[in-house]
């Protein structure tokens, strides 16, 4: 059944980025004593790869080859990328892995996509129930590192137990890209006669949808979002691990499993509530989560962290899905795939990027010989993700989301 293998595809692909990213902020400060910059730097090698992604995809994949021979190559070449960093022994060494790493994993997840639409019958019936087990594939990861490996334990952290998760992933994307072999032919769907066009693979034919103001202010807000979602990710396993949280990448997913439940209640909120207030209550959740990691932090309140965790769902689903689907709404069929590719390395490319840098400068200021002042860490976030509610809540203008009628 192509659902199934399609669903194996998915569980694979993010298991693999859940496995390593959530714990990399601890175990770069662990083992190699890390700098914020340091962190950050490698952190934001995410970004690169989704700028240097649609090259990929645009020039290559889409124009010469199988997506999922592509797909192959990408994961057996990132196996060997993965095992490198886990030999690693200092910061220095283990950087340019990292980063060639992320240049090759990022067009993967287009590609998984890419694959899964164009093979599946009815996408917009079938395609939620693979793609929920990707979100699958990240809880179990963390759950595996938390509670059956125990590796990110915070008396086991600093003897390395966290380098383990790259040998996993190793042997992980080894296993994807031997199965990527397997998944049925899909062949190129791009006019190689037409010429590569690097204003059609940027997404920068959608451009365009910046003449209107309500978009305009949309995407300003969404490049800026990304510094404080930049802190979470950069953050929050040290952050755990730092106040002696047990099984904290366990604790970590409970953020993808209320993505899940709030993935189901996104279409019942826009339809009853608009856009303009599910992107608001997006941006409210993002304040509120850094408050309650600021003040759980201060006074030690594990329950305040853990609601702070839970909030992920609605941060992630209510801004970045609904946003999405905004954005497909605005752009109408001809600019569809040219504008997510716009909004995907405007965000996780460019926003990201400055994210990352801003939350290392940030994780240094209140860094006093290797312990944080969780407090200032998180308040900052917090204070510049409610700034951004406040402005887009005066500026913004509510509408409703409308497809174009298909031509008969």
């Amino acid at each position: 059944m192509i659902t199934a293998r399609l669903s194996v595809m998915m569980f694979l692909q993010f298991f693999i980025w859940g496995c390593w990213f959530v714990t990399l902020g601890t175990f770069l400060g662990a083992n190699f004593k890390a700098t914020g910059a340091q962190t950050a730097l490698a952190f934001s090698t995410q970004s690169w790869g989704a700028i240097i992604a649609p090259f990929i995809i645009g020039l290559i994949a889409d124009r010469y080859f199988n997506a999922e021979r592509i797909l192959a190559v990408l994961h057996l070449v990132g196996a060997a990328l993965m095992y490198q960093m886990f030999r690693a022994p200092d910061f220095t060494a283990f950087y340019p892995y990292v980063l060639a790493y992320m240049i090759a994993y990022m067009p993967t997840l287009a590609l998984v996509n890419s694959i899964s639409f164009r093979q599946l019958t009815d996408p917009s019936r079938q395609f939620s129930f693979v793609r929920v087990w990707g979100t699958v594939g990240w809880i179990i990861a963390g759950l595996l590192i938390s509670l059956v490996f125990k590796w990110d334990a915070p008396d086991t952290a600093a003897q390395g137990a966290l380098r383990n998760t790259f040998a996993l992933c190793a042997i992980t994307s080894l296993a994807l890209g031997l199965y990527s072999l397997t998944l049925p032919s899909t062949p190129p769907t791009a006019d190689r006669a037409g010429g590569f066009s690097l204003r059609a693979a940027l997404g920068l034919d959608a451009l365009k949808l910046l003449r209107d103001r309500n978009y305009r202010l949309f995407f300003v807000s969404s490049v800026l979002i990304c510094i404080p979602l930049a802190f979470y990710y950069q953050n929050a396993s040290p952050f755990l691990t730092e106040i002696g949280t047990t099984n904290s990448t366990g604790k970590l997913s409970i953020g993808q499993m209320s993505e899940v439940a709030f993935m189901l209640l996104l279409p019942v909120f826009l339809l009853r509530f608009g856009i303009k207030a599910t992107l608001l209550l997006g941006m409210l959740a993002w304040a509120v989560r850094y408050a309650l990691f600021a003040f759980g932090a201060e006074d030690n309140v594990s329950v305040m962290i853990l609601v702070g965790i839970a909030l992920h769902g609605i941060c992630y689903d209510f801004f970045f899905v609904s946003g999405q689907i905004y954005t497909d709404s605005k752009a109408g069929a001809h600019y569809r795939s040219a504008a997510q590719g716009m909004i995907t390395l405007a965000t996780y490319g460019v926003g990201m990027l400055i994210g990352f840098s801003v939350a290392g400068a940030v994780s240094d200021k209140f860094n006093a010989n290797g312990v944080h002042d969780w407090f200032q860490i998180w308040i900052w976030p917090a204070g510049f993700a409610a700034g951004i509610m406040l402005l887009f809540a005066l500026l913004f203008r509510n509408e409703a989301i409308t497809y174009e009628k298909p031509k008969p």
